[in-house]
């Protein structure tokens, strides 16, 4: 089992990684009868999405001999009603100036996180709009 959650009422969960122990809370966002205390399960859907890009990309730049060590990235979800559900999200990843890459090792690790597990499990009717700053 990779999770648990519980329900603690109040629009809230606790998840915990079964094996790390590792704990993590949501909460139902502002617009939609929570306080927005917390990421909401929607939050965590864009941030899965950043957080695999930058690891397969980090998986790929360390067999490569590179390091991306600094590397920040901005995350923008954008809702849609009827049914409520995420439209787009726009990720930008901003890697360190002090990187000297080769255009052939950008193309290689852009399409290796255009390509990472999350991107390829989300439905295709979700925009993604990934921004690769070198």
């Amino acid at each position: 089992m990779t999770a648990s959650v519980i329900y603690e009422g109040n629009l809230r969960c606790k998840v915990t990684h079964n094996q790390s122990g590792t704990v993590i809370e949501t909460d139902a966002p502002t617009d939609n009868k929570g306080k927005g205390e917390r990421f909401s399960p929607t939050d965590t859907v864009c941030v899965a999405l950043a957080t695999c890009i930058i690891t397969t990309i980090g998986i790929k730049a360390n067999e490569m001999g590179i390091v991306l060590d600094g590397t920040t990235i901005d995350i923008q979800k954008y809702m849609l009603a009827d049914p409520r559900r995420i439209g787009k999200i726009d990720v930008t990843l901003k890697f360190p100036k002090t990187l000297n890459l080769s255009e052939k090792d950008i193309t290689i690790l852009e399409r290796t996180g255009n390509n990472c597990p999350v991107a390829k499990s989300l439905s295709g009717e979700l925009e993604q709009n990934i921004v690769y700053e070198w």
